[in-house]
């Protein structure tokens, strides 16, 4: 069992200090440096005597999705849950506003928010005018004020293409979803889509027939998406398919076993978020991993270092999502 001793001993400083940072002494002379160093050797150790961080208060979470998209994405969902929890870890207050209830609910004094989802222009203006203080999760709305932290989307798409590639396909398609635009209710291109179109371009393996998107990314667009690419392909089907999240390969699984089509052997299937699901569907699901709990932590230490160490300079956090091979590609 970890002792007092060697968390200092391993932080660089004193007993005293660290007992003195672990207590919350507001008269301790002690750089944030060394205290956060403190905090981290104290968690890793599993110093026993819980470690106090400074309650901060009169944070808010903007979870800025409609219980429709929740419901058919389960990715937020567990976003969601994760940071209610790791917030408590961090003594971190979060009082949730959504969608519906609009901006004008925030109150004026928050300390700083964390935020899920779209905003437009104009939010975005208004949260500037509250807070200073502000982390975007899975999302860079804001880079020049406020920081983000997400996975590297246009990375995986490339890791899928190279991976195809490697495997000898040569004809990709990709079924995906748009996202609708705040600012002018259009719908745009997701950026799996472009960084897709872009990367086969120079490739020289871009087939535009072999694109299937539409607007939302649940199992029901999967399944619509994936018929309509059969219905119009026919024979001409590619051999492999990206699709831009799990829920959208699950549907398109179901639509390709409902139709006869072997998968692996005849068409390959990958997906993106690893949801709990993709190892028990038929078959298995190749997919990449998104640590939702690491973005929610990162999210959180971001907030801190913001209002509690006064940092200035704004962050933008890419992850690097792990790949799982699992049986619908070959």
């Amino acid at each position: 069992m970890a002792t007092i001793k060697d968390v200092a001993k391993t932080a660089g400083c004193s007993i005293t200090t660290v007992s003195r940072v672990l207590n919350n002494d507001p008269k301790l002379s002690v750089s944030d440096e060394m205290r956060e160093k403190v905090y981290q050797v104290a968690d890793q150790l599993d110093y026993k005597k819980k470690v106090m961080r400074p309650l901060i208060k009169n944070i808010v979470f903007l979870y800025w999705l409609t219980d429709i998209e929740e419901l058919e994405d389960v990715y937020f969902k567990a976003m969601r849950l994760e940071l209610d929890k790791l917030a408590k870890k961090f003594n971190v207050e979060l009082t949730t506003y959504k969608i519906n209830e609009g901006i004008e609910r925030i109150p004026d004094d928050i300390e700083g928010f964390i935020a899920v989802g779209t905003f437009s222009n104009k939010e975005l203006v208004q949260l500037r005018e509250l807070t200073p203080n502000g982390v975007f999760i899975d999302a860079t709305p804001d880079p020049y004020h406020f920081d983000s932290v997400r996975p590297d989307l246009a990375q995986v798409t490339r890791r899928t293409v190279d991976f195809l590639v490697d495997k000898g396909h040569k004809e990709i398609g990709f079924i995906g979803g748009t996202f609708r635009n705040p600012n002018t209710h259009e719908d745009e291109m997701d950026i799996r889509e472009r960084t897709f179109r872009q990367y086969m371009e120079e490739k020289g393996l871009l087939n535009e027939d072999f694109i299937f998107c539409h607007r939302g990314f649940s199992v029901a667009n999967g399944y619509h998406l994936m018929n309509n690419a059969l219905e119009t392909l026919g024979d001409q089907l590619p051999t492999a398919f990206f699709t831009a999240a799990d829920p959208i390969a699950v549907g398109c699984l179901q639509a390709l076993n409902e139709a006869g089509i072997a998968i692996p052997n005849r068409v390959s299937i990958i997906g993106i978020n690893n949801i709990s699901v993709a190892k028990y569907i038929s078959p298995p699901l190749t997919t990449f991993d998104i640590d939702i709990h690491e973005m929610c932590k990162n999210a959180l230490e971001l907030l801190v270092e913001r209002v509690v160490e006064k940092r200035k300079i704004v962050k933008t956090l890419y992850l690097g999502p792990e790949m799982i091979i699992r049986k619908s590609t070959n």
